[in-house]
């Protein structure tokens, strides 16, 4: 973690990008690399931040401390929830500070390259310095025009779905669900045909015990229904069904469920893929805000998403199943047949590429 009395000595600031879960996010150059880099200034202050670390440095994982005690993620991301209630500091910052910093070896998931901490009204805050990518997935649709009539590409869809599986597969793998995953959260390097899981504010270590989850989280058109209908406890398949809506949304290049409001949102559904029950997902009618909705017949998705082919229209369909425990998981959706003709080597030479900066990176600092 670098130090500068001033951001500014560091890094010049080109331009504002966008509104981040800290404040401002600008696109920056490094003044001592030149490099491109994205600024996030956290509303965390540094002394929460190092004691923490000081405790757990979070290339520790698999070792012992002095106790004897393996450190473990959920060991870290436990004393971090603890840290956030008792001191009551911003748990969105916390959370992305650590989780990326143990994330940050995977090639489709956003690099944090330095916490930096500087002077700021005689208090040491933090930022956060990603990598800077020039694009976001919602922003490359809109460029040629939303609406069937503009669909991408199957290879681009099938290109981008694979690389946001992977991302998605490895957040799973070490316990960690996103649960904002949408189109503005993923960003998109068009020189490279990369793409990338971006803002992890919101993500959680399912594997840490928690009293029970906010409902209030992902955008509603991602939202999925076991959330929206008042679950508490939940885990990777909320972002299986956001991956799912994502998928959608890509092929036809205009939202599957363009829901205004949580009732809004659940009719959508519900009218395009029939209103569950029982039989369907045991347990549905005994979430918090089940009510007798409209009984309606689910549709035939081929004729919702036609740009689909048969093996996407199953995939689609896996994703977006109402059981929780029946989602299909990241994993399992990589060897699905709809990816059976997509050329693989890419995506290795794309983690070859990221390896070999990263290294870079590291010597650098």
């Amino acid at each position: 973690m670098g130090y500068a009395s001033t951001i500014n000595e560091c890094y010049e600031k080109l331009e504002k990008i966008g509104q981040g879960t800290y404040g401002k996010v600008y696109k920056a150059r490094e003044r001592a690399t030149g490099r491109l880099v994205a600024l996030k200034k956290t509303r965390l202050e540094v002394r929460f931040f190092l004691r923490v670390v000081s405790l757990f440095p979070f290339w520790c994982l698999g070792d012992f401390d002095a106790s004897g005690e393996y450190i473990t993620l959920t060991r870290i991301l436990s004393l971090l929830n603890q840290q956030m209630e008792e001191e009551g500091v911003p748990s969105t910052a916390l959370r992305e500070v650590s989780l990326l910093q143990m994330l940050s070896e995977s090639a489709f998931i956003v690099r944090l390259l330095k916490v930096e901490h500087v002077e700021e009204d005689g208090k040491a805050m933090l930022y956060l310095v990603f990598e800077y990518l020039n694009q976001d997935l919602k922003h490359f649709m809109d460029e040629t025009g939303r609406g069937p009539a503009n669909p991408l590409p199957k290879s681009t869809v099938q290109n981008f779905m694979y690389q946001l599986l992977l991302g998605t597969a490895h957040l799973h793998k070490h316990g960690v669900m996103h649960r904002d995953l949408k189109p503005q959260n993923l960003l998109v390097d068009k020189a490279q045909n990369v793409l990338k899981i971006a803002d992890l504010g919101l993500g959680r270590a399912f594997s840490v015990p928690v009293k029970s989850y906010t409902h209030e989280i992902v955008t509603l058109w991602y939202r999925a229904p076991e959330v929206l209908l008042g679950g508490s406890h939940y885990s990777t398949p909320v972002d299986i069904w956001s991956v799912g809506c994502i998928f959608a949304e890509m092929a036809r290049k205009q939202p599957l469920f363009p829901g205004d409001s949580e009732l809004q949102q659940l009719l959508h559904i519900f009218k395009l893929l029939g209103t569950p029950n029982e039989t369907v997902w045991p347990g549905v009618t005994k979430l918090r805000d089940w009510h007798e909705f409209p009984q309606w017949k689910a549709q035939d998705l081929a004729k919702i998403v036609p740009q689909l082919d048969k093996n996407g229209i199953d995939l689609l369909q896996q994703m977006l199943e109402f059981d929780p425990a029946k989602r299909i998981h990241a994993t399992e959706a990589l060897e699905h047949p709809y990816f059976a003709d997509l050329e693989k080597t890419q995506f290795a030479k794309i983690e070859e590429q990221f390896e070999k900066e990263n290294r870079v990176s590291v010597n650098a600092q």
